[in-house]
């Protein structure tokens, strides 16, 4: 799972650069959300990642 959330925000990072330089300003918007989302969905599985003990 952690992987996934690394995944998704890159993800997010490059659509972030694309709606932040005004490529796709149309989407701006929705990249800034997912890129708070991801970044939240990252602190949640750092967290719970690290209290699984094997």
């Amino acid at each position: 799972m952690l992987a996934w959330s690394f995944l998704f925000f890159i993800f997010a990072i490059v659509a972030g650069i694309f709606g932040f330089l005004g490529i796709a300003s149309a989407l701006a918007g929705i990249a800034k959300i997912l890129f708070f989302v991801f970044i939240v969905l990252l602190i949640i599985s750092l967290i719970f990642g690290r209290r699984r003990t094997n």
